[in-house]
Formats: C-alpha cells, sequence, structure tokens
C-alpha cells in the first residue's frame, strides 16, 4: 500500500517562506510524478506544482514564480519551496504522486496525502 506523507506546514507571515516535504512510502517499483496541489474551503483543489521523473517541471498559474518543487528520487521525496507568501496562499496542501507498484504487471497507483495546513496571517 502506497502512503504520501507530508509535512513542513505552519503558521507564517507575510513575506515570510515554508518548505513543504511528501515521502512515498510503501512497496513501489517506480514514481513517476510527484505534485503539490492546493485546496481551500469551498473551492477545487488547484495545482500548485508537479515535478516528473526526468526533472520536467510544470507550473500551476497559483504559483505566481514565487514557488520551488524539487524532488529526490532516490527518497522518493518532493518538496515545495514557498517564498513571499501571502495570504492568498493560505491554503490545505495536498501531496499526490503517480506510478507503478511493480514492473511486471505494471500496476498503477495514484495517490493523495492528508495534508498540511498552510496559514499566512499576520
Amino acid at each position: 500500500q502506497v502512503q504520501l506523507v507530508e509535512s513542513g506546514g505552519g503558521l507564517v507571515q507575510p513575506g515570510e517562506s515554508l518548505r513543504l516535504s511528501c515521502a512515498a512510502t510503501g512497496n513501489i517499483f517506480s514514481v513517476r510524478i510527484m505534485a503539490w496541489y492546493r485546496q481551500t474551503p469551498g473551492e477545487q483543489r488547484e495545482l500548485v506544482a508537479e515535478i516528473g521523473s526526468s526533472g520536467k517541471i510544470n507550473f500551476g498559474d497559483s504559483s505566481k514564480g514565487r514557488f520551488t518543487i524539487s524532488r529526490d528520487n532516490a527518497k522518493r521525496e518532493v518538496y515545495l519551496e514557498m517564498d513571499a507568501l501571502e495570504p492568498d496562499d493560505t491554503a490545505v496542501y495536498y501531496c499526490n504522486a503517480d506510478g507503478r507498484l511493480d514492473d511486471v504487471r505494471r500496476t498503477p497507483f495514484d495517490v493523495w496525502g492528508l495534508g498540511t495546513q498552510v496559514t499566512v496571517s499576520s
């Protein structure tokens, strides 16, 4: 069973930085895409940024050039560095990953973490 464990959320003031981490655990053969999404009450979950196993990155509109995504393939971890945070960045941030459980049947997986709260307030 694949699980994603997020960490690094919290309360920060406007203009400060925060780094989120997410680790994929379980019996995994390969991880393809690792991504961060965020969601506020009453709104749809939106893409913040995603990164492929080769390092190709795609940013959502919400990142606005202030966020950096990276990953450590050996550790199966993904990170989101958020700079110059604004109150509008307040949300629950979710980690998402997809890939294969095995190399024979190529069983896919696509899982979500439980989310970590980021609050930007003075």
